[in-house]
């Protein structure tokens, strides 16, 4: 509907200049045509699509639009600070030069709501943290920012791994307060406050390739490991012992199980292997390292049944607790097992590991309660024991 006649004509803001920001090597600019192709590359990428909201179909007309109206227009109107992340005179490995936009949403009050997307070539350079790193230190010094918040969809790991890194605090899970495509989703939430170190406040665990000799190797788990977790447990010793387990379990506990550890391996609190097979990687066991603090860890485990009596766990408990005092730096490494559980004690025993007491009705199995037998060994004397063999 046009406006009366009598209505002043407003003339359209004029957007302020954008500042050139650089580390020598990543640039931060105002976008230009020079990007539209690459913005257009960007937001048609399966993962901008599936974890941002830009626009589905998207197209060159899309692109123009960004470039030319939507920036300088939040620009203009103080809603967004967004600029383009220019991979440098080096350029992204495929040759080109921009590698993504990123952004501060100015909500008032000191406080601003951190926003970036990746060009697929750029992923895995670094040159978005970079990027981000000149971001925020211009937001704090000369915009003022006291808060900066960092928010994405639950499950976006690359956007959390990233504020990880920024120095980014997990704040919480916002439960359906973020909408995506017209509906809903839950969101984590961070902040990073002027003044703080932007720099990782924890651990961020990996799952590193361990050989086990005898023919076995420990890796990570996977989709493809689904129907052997079930396998395994649904079996009735599996069941007996790990009496808070699932029952029945099915595929949909095995993949929770998997994407839980996602999660545990974020905060530092655990690390999981799949213990397979080096000849045809079918899985024989799981083993964990939880609990995790800066002295010590628990091991657990559990073995597929047509993989026990081959010495599996006997392999295996050694490597991740070489692996945890060389990597971590622990202090201890601790086992348990239920006191009448012969096979696991048997394991733990054979393994090195020094049996310190009971804990009365210290376990869960699947009858109920029932005593724990505990066990530990210390770093110096693990050191000591490796030494000898």
């Amino acid at each position: 509907m046009a406006e009366p006649e009598t209505s002043p004509a407003v003339p359209p803001a004029v957007p302020p200049a954008v500042p050139l920001l650089s580390d020598g090597t990543v640039t931060l600019r105002a976008l230009d045509d020079r990007d539209v192709a690459g913005v257009l590359e960007q937001c048609l990428d399966p993962l901008s699509i599936a974890w941002t909201n830009v626009p589905v179909p998207f197209g060159m007309t899309d692109a123009i639009g960004f470039v030319h109206d939507i920036a300088p227009g939040a620009w203009a109107d103080g809603s967004q600070w967004i600029f383009c992340v220019d991979a440098g005179p080096a350029g992204l490995p495929d040759g080109s030069h921009y590698a993504g936009n990123i952004a501060l949403r100015d909500e008032g009050h000191g406080r601003a709501e951190i926003a970036y997307g990746a060009h697929p070539a750029a992923r895995g350079t670094g040159v978005m943290e970079a990027a981000l790193r000149l971001l925020l230190e211009w937001g704090f010094t000369t915009q003022g920012l006291q808060t900066v918040v960092w928010r994405a969809n639950v499950g976006n790991w690359a956007s959390r791994k990233l504020a990880w890194r920024l120095g980014f605090s997990l704040d919480g899970v916002l439960r359906r307060s973020h909408v995506f495509r017209g509906e809903l989703v839950d969101a984590w939430v961070g902040t990073l406050l002027a003044g703080e170190r932007r720099e990782p406040s924890g651990r961020w665990l990996t799952v590193p390739v361990l050989e086990a000799g005898d023919g076995l190797r420990l890796r990570a788990f996977g989709p493809d490991d689904v129907p052997r977790i079930v396998e395994a447990c649904s079996d009735e010793r599996t069941q007996r012992w790990l009496g808070r387990m699932p029952a029945p379990y099915t595929e949909a506990d095995a993949r929770a199980w998997i994407a839980h550890q996602t999660e545990r391996r974020a905060t530092g609190a655990a690390v999981q292997w799949a213990v397979v097979d080096a000849t045809d990687d079918r899985l024989l066991a799981a083993i964990n390292l939880f609990d995790i603090t800066d002295d010590d860890a628990e091991i657990g485990y559990w073995t597929h049944p047509d993989a026990r009596g081959r010495g599996v766990m006997r392999a295996a408990v050694p490597v991740v607790t070489t692996w945890a005092f060389a990597e971590l730096g622990l202090r201890r490494v601790r086992c348990f097992a239920a006191v009448d559980n012969a096979a696991s004690r048997h394991v733990i025993e054979s393994s090195g590991f020094t049996h310190t007491g009971h804990e009365r009705l210290g376990t869960v199995t699947r009858d109920g309660l029932t005593d724990l037998a505990l066990y530990d060994v210390l770093a110096e004397e693990w050191a000591e024991e490796r030494a000898r063999r």
